[in-house]
Formats: C-alpha cells, sequence, structure tokens
C-alpha cells in the first residue's frame, strides 16, 4: 500500500538498505546511515533504470510523487526521463526546463547515435556557436520567427549563408521534437521559409576531361609519400567512393578472393549497406597493402596510430603536393569524374552508374534497389572503367 508520512517517519536503518515502496515505481531507500533517499524504477528501451529525486524530508512525499508523475509523462511522451535531466545539467542548472537549450540536447542525446560522428560533432558545434547564446535560455514554445531569424541573421552577416540555412533546419528539428513531446505547439521556423537569401550550390572539384584523368593517374602513380596514401590515391579512382568511406575502410569489409567490398550502413550517406565489386587492379592495390597494414583494423591507418583511419585531410595534402588546387580536385572528385566519363564515353547505363555511386535509384514501382542489384553488370561496368584508366594511363 502506499507510504504515508508516519510509516517514512518511523523507517530506521538497518545493517543493509531497506527499501519502502510507495506506488509506480517510486520508493524511499533508508541507507544504514540512516539517510533516507527517494528513488524511482522505471524501464527503457528494455532495460531496467533509477532516478533519484531527493533526500526526506527535505524532498516530502507530495513533492516525490509530484516529481515521479512528472517523470512518468516525460516516459509516456518518449522521452528517457534520466536523458532530460542529464540534458538540463548539461545546459546549466539554472535553465529552465522548457528552454531551447535543454530540448536541444535532449533532441540531439536521442539522435547522435544514428549519426556519423563528425556529422553530430558539427551539428552541437554549430548549436553552441551560433543558437545557444541568442535563444539557448528561452522557453521553446515563446520563441517566436522574428526572434529565431535575428538569431540566423547573425550567421547570414558574417557570409555564412549555407551555415544559416543548416541552423534554421536543426532549429526546426528541435521544435518539432519539441511538438511530439507535447513542450510546444509549433514550429516558427516554417514561417522564415524564403527569408534567408539562397545558399550558393557549390560542386566539388573535378577532372572530368579524359587528357586530365590521365595526367592525374600518372601524378597518383608516381606520388612519392608513404604507401598507405599512394595506395589510397590510386584505389579512389577505382571505386569512387565518398572520401569518408574510403579513408575508414577496414579489412573485415572486404572479400578479396570475391572481389567484393561491402561498407556497413552506418557509413554511408543513405544509411543502406553499399556493395562495390573490386576490379583485378583494385585487388592488386589492396593484396599489396595487406602486407602492411592487413594485421590491424584499418585499410589506411593513421600515421600517428594504427587504431584510427587516417585523417580526411591525407589525401587533399596528397593533391596539393602534386600541384592539383582546390579549383582543379577534391577528394569526391572522382566521382564526378566517373560519372561523365561512364556516361558520356563508355556509354554505360545511367541506372547502373547511379547505383554504383549508391545515390537513391528506385525501381518504376518506386522500391528502392538493394545493394545487390544489377551485380553482373556493375562488375562488369567496374572492371570496364577500371582497364579505361588504365588506357588513359598509358596515353600521352
Amino acid at each position: 500500500m502506499p507510504l504515508t508520512d508516519t510509516a517514512i517517519r518511523a523507517a530506521k536503518p538497518a545493517d543493509k538498505p531497506v527499501r519502502l515502496f510507495d506506488s509506480a515505481g517510486l520508493y524511499l531507500e533508508v541507507a544504514p546511515s540512516g539517510g533516507k533517499w527517494w528513488r524511482w524504477k522505471y524501464r527503457w528501451d528494455g532495460k531496467e533504470k533509477r532516478l533519484s529525486f531527493g533526500v526526506y524530508p527535505d524532498v516530502p512525499l507530495k513533492v516525490a510523487r509530484e516529481r515521479r508523475d512528472a517523470a512518468r509523462a516525460l516516459l509516456a511522451s518518449g522521452v528517457d526521463p534520466g536523458e532530460h535531466r542529464k540534458a538540463q545539467k548539461a545546459a546549466g542548472t539554472d535553465r529552465a526546463a522548457s528552454s531551447f537549450e535543454v530540448l536541444a540536447r535532449e533532441w540531439f542525446a536521442k539522435f547522435a547515435s544514428s549519426w556519423e560522428p563528425s556529422h553530430a560533432d558539427r551539428i552541437i558545434r554549430r548549436l553552441e556557436r551560433d543558437i545557444f547564446p541568442w535563444i539557448g535560455s528561452r522557453p521553446v514554445d515563446e520563441i517566436t520567427a522574428p526572434e529565431l531569424l535575428a538569431v540566423l541573421r547573425r550567421i547570414e552577416e558574417r557570409g555564412a549563408i549555407e551555415t544559416a540555412h543548416r541552423a534554421r533546419q536543426n532549429c526546426s528539428q528541435v521544435f518539432r521534437y519539441a511538438i511530439v513531446t507535447g513542450r510546444a505547439e509549433r514550429d516558427p521556423s516554417v514561417d522564415l521559409r524564403g527569408a534567408l537569401p539562397p545558399a550558393q550550390s557549390e560542386h566539388f572539384a573535378a577532372v572530368t576531361e579524359p587528357r586530365d584523368v590521365a595526367a592525374l593517374l600518372r601524378a597518383c602513380d608516381a606520388y612519392a609519400g608513404t604507401l598507405v596514401t599512394r595506395c589510397a590515391l590510386r584505389l579512389a579512382p577505382l571505386v569512387f567512393v565518398r572520401p569518408g568511406e574510403l579513408r575508414k575502410a577496414e579489412w573485415s569489409e572486404f572479400e578479396l578472393d570475391a572481389a567484393e567490398w561491402v561498407i556497413p550502413a552506418a557509413r554511408m550517406k543513405m544509411r543502406t549497406a553499399h556493395l562495390v565489386p573490386l576490379s583485378t587492379q583494385a585487388v592488386q592495390i589492396l593484396r599489396e597493402l595487406h602486407a602492411l597494414t592487413g594485421a590491424g583494423r584499418y585499410v589506411f591507418p593513421s600515421a600517428r596510430t594504427p587504431t584510427r583511419p587516417m585523417s580526411d585531410n591525407a589525401i587533399l595534402a596528397a593533391l596539393r603536393r602534386m600541384g592539383f588546387g582546390r579549383d582543379e580536385m577534391t577528394g569526391h572528385g572522382w566521382r564526378a569524374a566517373a560519372r561523365t566519363i561512364l556516361d558520356e564515353v563508355l556509354g554505360e547505363r545511367p541506372d547502373i552508374i547511379e547505383h554504383q555511386l549508391a545515390h537513391a535509384v528506385r525501381d518504376p514501382l518506386g522500391r528502392a534497389y538493394n545493394r545487390t542489384a544489377h551485380l553482373p553488370a556493375r562488375r562488369q561496368m567496374m572492371q570496364r572503367w577500371a582497364d579505361y584508366l588504365d588506357e588513359l594511363r598509358g596515353s600521352e
């Protein structure tokens, strides 16, 4: 039966902690030292968790029940009360529970594990630098569109137009999270569509003319840096994956005898595992490198420690040392080069190319193809592409 103040006052300590249960998971734990702590037991994601509500008599029975009910309301709306408390502490104990910063950190804690670490770092840094100082302490349901626009204008005025658009998008995600968890009624950022100047789309620099591709290939072959970097430079055009997917490649993802590389969904932009058929040239490079790095986790380990992959600037730095400027070629450039030449020179089917680029290709019924779709055709295309690059490399 539920606790009473009389029963609580009469509770005596013992050699081991004594638990006096109230209701709905709330209980009082009497420590051997005599301290009386309010605890609440709940389940989240199938696991039992506990939350502390303070010490009796500083926190009387009525207040402990109110805190339990508030935590249960969070739980019913899909929020882990424990994570919510951590978000409040991270934002500062003087912040109101419904402030924008508390909600933003709670939203971030809930979803960051499903993002690439670098992507998550950019989001939280953007919020901490450009948003929290201005509206972080404001109750989320009181923030108006003009108020949010003033914050975004500060970003715009320093010339970071794309950052301003991304900040508006992140704020919108926080407001929508506040709505579904019962802390706000609308998203004021929707009123700002068209209020910011459009961001200029920047395409990654790439060489797409066969003559220029030939010169770049020969430069990569002659690169005088480490074997790891030289192999990365030589493999990049043969697989034309995104730079992060290449530099973080792990040996466990490769089946060299089957000439396949399966990039796990967690590292893919579309969060779907991607199969890369390997040409004989690609397998040869990987077997050469395996003798050096095969005992470790990463195909291309960092020069400083084998427990981490090479840095995201390693390929770019190598390209610059070879004399290719930012306006000529980037790590992403091989994707544009492959897409252009496979289509316009080698006459490959556009949908096969898009599949190999891991773009969101769908069939006539609107269904997304799986990673093995058109695999025989993709194998043939990747080998023809590697053979074509060899022809270019030998041309003058």
